[in-house]
């Protein structure tokens, strides 16, 4: 039995809302508001720069590199042990067969990102922080 009773659709004696797509989306904008908002957003270390899953670490002396897989790309950055003062800092990543994508400079606490795309290829990368460096060979492949 459909009908409408009182500004209520009825489908079989069970009531249902006119607009529920509506409702729901109202609703679900609210939450995604306060989920943006929220008091965790202001931390820099609990969301990366780079996209895709951690692939591989690299510590060295004065900082570290990290690198960052998805299916097409990689990602990498180099990160100080102790942030500070502006120092020289660089990061590279090049694919196999391919242009180094480098960030360098005077910088406070890191370089990059730098993302290169490396689709069944291999990448390496190179990170320094003051003088230190830190390197992979091809990886990733």
């Amino acid at each position: 039995m459909t009908g409408v009773v009182g500004g209520v659709r009825v489908f079989g004696g069970v009531r249902a809302a006119r607009r529920p797509f509506a409702s729901l989306l109202a609703l679900l904008l609210g939450v995604g508001v306060l989920t943006l908002g929220g008091p965790g957003t202001a931390s820099a270390d609990a969301a990366s720069l780079c996209s895709g899953r951690p692939s591989k670490t690299v510590t060295f002396a004065t900082g570290e590199l990290r690198l960052y897989r998805s299916r097409q790309y990689v990602c990498a950055l180099t990160v100080a042990k102790v942030p500070g003062p502006r120092r020289a800092m660089s990061v590279a990543l090049q694919p196999r067969g391919g242009r180094p994508a480098v960030d360098s400079g005077r910088f406070t606490r890191q370089a990059g990102p730098v993302t290169v795309h490396a689709l069944n290829r291999c990448v390496r990368a190179t990170g320094t922080v003051a003088g230190r460096s830190g390197a992979t060979g091809w990886v990733l492949c």
